[in-house]
């Protein structure tokens, strides 16, 4: 399993760590990304656009704000969010734990 820690990921507080769960080879084309994501409290993924592509966001731990296109909401343990083709997201840790989710990109 590839782990990566990335600095300042989409212009994004602190750093990101992606765990990947599966590497390109098993995506088979399909799948951008399947993996655990990991921000640590004070860290943030910016905001990002997604062309050709949709994005799932699935929170297993933790807490943090949710930027859905520009429209801010709390996710904890347990919610689900999207973002389809063409549309935005970011997401920051508000707690004092680690926020983990499982991100999956699926191409167009």
């Amino acid at each position: 399993m590839k782990v990566s820690r990335i600095e300042h990921m989409c212009e994004g507080n602190g750093h990101v760590i992606i765990k990947e769960i599966l590497e390109e080879p098993y995506l088979a084309g399909k799948c951008g990304l399947y993996a655990e994501v990991t921000l640590e409290p004070g860290c943030s993924l910016g905001y990002h656009e997604h062309h050709g592509e949709s994005e799932t966001y699935y929170i297993l731990a933790g807490q943090g704000e949710y930027n859905d296109n520009g429209a801010y909401r709390p996710v904890s343990a347990g919610d689900i969010t999207y973002t389809s083709s063409g549309k935005g997201h970011g997401l920051s840790n508000t707690g004092n734990t680690d926020l983990v989710f499982m991100a999956l990109i699926i191409k167009d």
